[in-house]
């Protein structure tokens, strides 16, 4: 069953003859569960792409449907609450709040959206993700790898059935990326999140379960990664 659907998404920036295309009839689909990397040189479109999949950012012409919702015929205030219940954004420079502890950074979507978390997930998560013994530290206490965790149990918590992931291992070192990696597959496998993860690293992208290449704002499915 595909989680996601892009259906002719094209992506026009300025008129005339300054205008710039940094998408071009892009397609394709992504299944439940599924682990997507998507790679391409700097400025290849791959994060105007991940922005129109978030519906951070409106395409000039196609479709993106999430779990059969056509996203871009919301109006804002329902685009607002599905994206917020449905979707888990994890960044490379982190965003988190630094006055915030770990606990309270992780649970803020949920209280945005005047819910209660489910606290019996939050330590799972925090089992998960290294971090029961830093839950009261401010993010100025903790690492780099340790706050990217942060981040994923952020956008993890609300069970979101999509998870989208720009340089998730940016500022890491080789050790950390790979924890970082690790458990994002363990999310796809064990809560049947999908996951499509920006990268510009081969070695991490060869992680995914599938690539695609972004190239002048055309997308290319290289396929199946091999185990």
């Amino acid at each position: 069953m595909d989680l996601l659907e892009v259906k002719a998404i094209s992506k026009t920036y300025g008129s005339g003859e300054a205008a710039v295309s940094a998408l071009k009839d892009v397609s394709f689909s992504v299944t439940k569960g599924e682990f997507v990397a998507v790679v391409g040189e700097s400025g290849s479109g791959k994060s105007t792409l991940l922005n129109m999949l978030g519906a951070l950012d409106t395409p000039s012409s196609g479709k993106v449907f999430i779990d059969g919702n056509d996203i871009f015929k919301m109006k804002e205030s329902q685009l607002t609450v599905f994206r917020r219940r449905n979707i888990g954004f994890i960044f490379q420079a982190f965003n988190l709040i630094p006055e915030l502890t770990v606990e309270q950074n992780i649970i803020f979507p949920v209280l945005l959206d005047y819910q209660k978390p489910n606290t019996e997930y939050l330590e799972e998560l925090l089992t998960v993700l290294g971090l029961k013994e830093r839950r009261d530290h401010l993010p100025s206490q903790l690492s780099g790898g340790q706050q990217q965790r942060v981040a994923i149990g952020r956008a993890l918590l609300t069970r979101p059935s999509l998870i989208l992931a720009d340089e998730p291992t940016g500022n890491l070192d080789s050790r950390n990326s790979s924890e970082v990696i690790a458990l994002l597959k363990s999310a796809a496998q064990k809560y049947e999140q999908t996951i499509v993860m920006i990268t510009h690293s081969p070695s991490i992208a060869r992680s995914a379960d599938r690539m695609l290449k972004v190239s002048d704002g055309t997308l290319t499915d290289l396929g199946r990664c091999r185990e």
